[in-house]
């Protein structure tokens, strides 16, 4: 229901400010939370049934390896965050912190769609979805990444505590 009433040029500059503060604010809002909050009991361990059906779909179906380097890391973008681009090195504390951080990044681009039916208040309904769909395109190629990335780094961190006898 639209409920501000703004010519096409103006709403469109709403959208693109609105879309920018949007994305920033829930980054900032997600960095500042603390790591505690996105550690899991079950890190290390195998990933159950579920997640292996997750791998091979994501492996098979959606051929994520093949695509998810072409998409921006928006993990450095605050000094102090964690850059989850490239694998830097092989030790269960930066592997446990990887994973740890890819849980943060779904649950920032979870938190970045849930403004979208804002978007209604000032656009024509058309234009409200294509603000739904757009948050949508816009965030979902990165939560299936994150989850692709973390069901692999559990299996490494498994291996790595294995081998480490602890």
């Amino acid at each position: 229901m639209r409920i501000i009433e703004m010519t096409p040029i103006w709403t469109l500059l709403a959208d693109i400010t609105g879309w920018l503060l949007v994305h920033l604010g829930v980054s900032y809002l997600f960095f500042v939370m603390p790591a505690g909050w996105f550690i899991r009991i079950t890190d290390g361990k195998l990933p159950d049934s579920h997640g292996l059906r997750e791998e091979i779909i994501s492996e098979r179906y959606l051929r994520i390896r093949t695509w998810k380097d072409r998409l921006p890391d928006g993990g450095g973008l605050f000094p102090g965050g964690f850059a989850k681009k490239k694998f830097a090195k092989l030790d269960q504390a930066y592997v446990s912190t990887f994973i740890r951080e890819t849980r943060r990044g779904e649950w920032t681009h979870v938190g970045s769609m849930l403004p979208a039916p804002l978007f209604f208040m000032w656009n024509e309904p058309l234009y409200g979805w294509v603000m739904m769909i757009y948050a949508i395109i816009a965030n979902v190629p990165f939560i299936l990444i994150q989850r692709y990335n973390r069901i692999r780094l559990q299996r490494i961190l498994r291996k790595l505590t294995e081998k480490s006898g602890k």
